[in-house]
């Protein structure tokens, strides 16, 4: 008996008996509205037989459906375009079947001209164009529709990747960046180390485990910015002056990709302890306006200080937001970059609203 009630299941959920299932039902609920549609107008036609007239054109009608079903499916498989133009001419053979069929029932009303075999030559014709033509259009339409969807998909599967693979790429960059910095520290002030490692604890914790999201809490990131920031005092040490204006936000509503901005103050750090000057100026500005988003940071550096052995890589993480940014806010951001008196500024504007 079990068995039995497994194989009705798996039967009712095999795409083909569903798709057989859903033909019955449209085409039943499509037949009745044709009987009620056409009964008044055969009963124009010739009184005695209405019934049997019906009964007739609806089957004409819901053939002719299948028909230009059928011409579609060759049409399709033909892969010949679906343009405007093939809308325009099943609408416009739609539109005239329809005025030729209100416009003779008009004629039969108005006139005594029931049974007469140019009226069955008539109808017939216009219900063959209409049942036809409709047929045609919901195929078409049916199958352009599903098109959009798959590339739709495709495309949405492709950005998802993408973003995937570029957030996948962020934990490594910082990690690199950070280790080439404790090892730098650990030849000179190697008291620092304990706390720098107990930070860098925190932060991998938040890039490794919590930033898996598309999107999180625009509070997550700031305490990770936070954090970060308190990195760079301990590194830096007295050498640091930095200004730093950023808003407390509350709750989850408003949200930003994971380690977004935290690219652009790693990288105001990495460039402005190459400065020839005794102090290491850093300035961010962090404020929300609704659910918009206003970053800026600017950090001093030296136009002409000889780049270190980790240049060569220090673009991927700008590139990756670039990207990002790209993928998530088409259209509905700004960037902006400047260098003027050594000084290095970013700007970034993010609308959510």
């Amino acid at each position: 008996m079990e068995k039995v009630n497994e194989k009705k299941q798996k039967r009712k959920r095999d795409p083909h008996v569903i798709k057989v299932r859903n033909y019955i039902l449209l085409t039943t609920v499509a037949t009745i509205a044709a009987l009620i549609a056409l009964a008044p107008y055969a009963q124009l036609i010739d009184r005695a037989h209405d019934a049997q007239i019906t009964i007739a054109f609806t089957l004409l009608f819901i053939v002719c459906i299948f028909i230009g079903r059928y011409l579609s499916g060759i049409w399709i498989s033909g892969q010949r375009k679906i343009n405007t133009m093939l809308y325009v001419v099943l609408g416009t053979a739609v539109v005239a079947s329809l005025l030729v069929l209100f416009i003779h029932a008009q004629v039969l009303y108005n006139t005594d001209g029931r049974g007469l075999p140019l009226n069955f030559f008539t109808s017939g014709a216009s219900l063959t164009v209409l049942g036809t033509c409709l047929g045609l259009l919901i195929k078409i339409t049916r199958f352009s529709i599903n098109s959009q969807l798959k590339e739709a998909k495709a495309s949405a599967a492709q950005s998802l990747s993408e973003l995937q693979f570029l957030q996948s790429q962020l934990s490594p960059h910082f990690l690199f960046n950070t280790l080439n910095n404790l090892y730098g520290i650990s030849l000179s002030q190697q008291e620092k180390i304990p706390s720098l490692l107990l930070k860098l604890s925190d932060l991998l914790r938040y890039s490794v485990y919590d930033a898996k999201e598309l999107y999180v809490p625009l509070s997550d990131e700031i305490n990770y910015i936070k954090n970060y920031i308190d990195f760079e005092r301990l590194r830096i040490g007295d050498r640091l002056e930095l200004d730093t204006t950023i808003e407390e936000v509350l709750g989850s509503s408003v949200k930003i990709p994971p380690l977004l901005l935290i690219v652009f103050i790693e990288n105001a750090f990495k460039h402005a302890k190459n400065t020839l000057t005794d102090k290491i100026q850093v300035s961010i500005v962090l404020k929300t306006f609704g659910k918009d988003i206003l970053f800026s940071v600017r950090n001093s550096f030296d136009a002409n200080a000889e780049p270190d052995k980790m240049e060569g890589r220090k673009g991927l993480g700008l590139e990756n937001v670039s990207k990002r940014l790209e993928l998530l806010y088409p259209g509905k951001y700004e960037l902006i970059t400047t260098k003027e008196d050594n000084i290095y500024s970013v700007k970034l504007q993010i609308k959510q609203g």
